[in-house]
């Protein structure tokens, strides 16, 4: 460990907060405006197909919003992981499995260091004092 880097760390994760965000709300947005196309491809792996539709689209969109403004972050990162541990396992299991495998991989390891790490000082969950532990 490099000690002096240590003080940079806040920034780090906001780094890896806003670009997470940034990722989630560019995947959510086109599924949230059209939502029932959406539901058509998710119904053939899950069952509920608009339920898991809408969960999967504001989980990322709003997920997304919520890592960038660091507000609620183990929550959203929750969430973000838990998705994206069934779309590995689940979805990509079924279709080639390196087609996009890396991103949803990099999206779920992402997720499982803000929900160790939280939110970082640079948040609103620092400026709110909201902590969850």
């Amino acid at each position: 460990m490099i000690q002096p880097l240590l003080v940079f760390s806040d920034w780090g994760i906001f780094i890896l907060r806003v670009a997470l965000g940034l990722i989630l709300v560019a995947q959510g947005w086109p599924k949230i405006k059209n939502i029932k196309n959406m539901s058509g491809r998710t119904g053939e792996t899950f069952k509920p197909g608009i339920l898991g539709a809408t969960a999967a689209s504001l989980t990322e969109f709003v997920g997304g919003l919520c890592l960038i403004f660091g507000f609620l972050t183990q929550v959203a990162a929750f969430f973000v992981a838990i998705e994206f541990l069934a779309i590995i396992f689940k979805v990509k299991k079924e279709k080639s499995p390196v087609d996009g495998f890396e991103l949803n991989l990099l999206v779920l390891a992402s997720a499982l260091i803000l929900l160790t790490l939280g939110s970082g000082g640079v948040s609103l969950d620092n400026y709110l004092g909201i902590l969850l532990y």
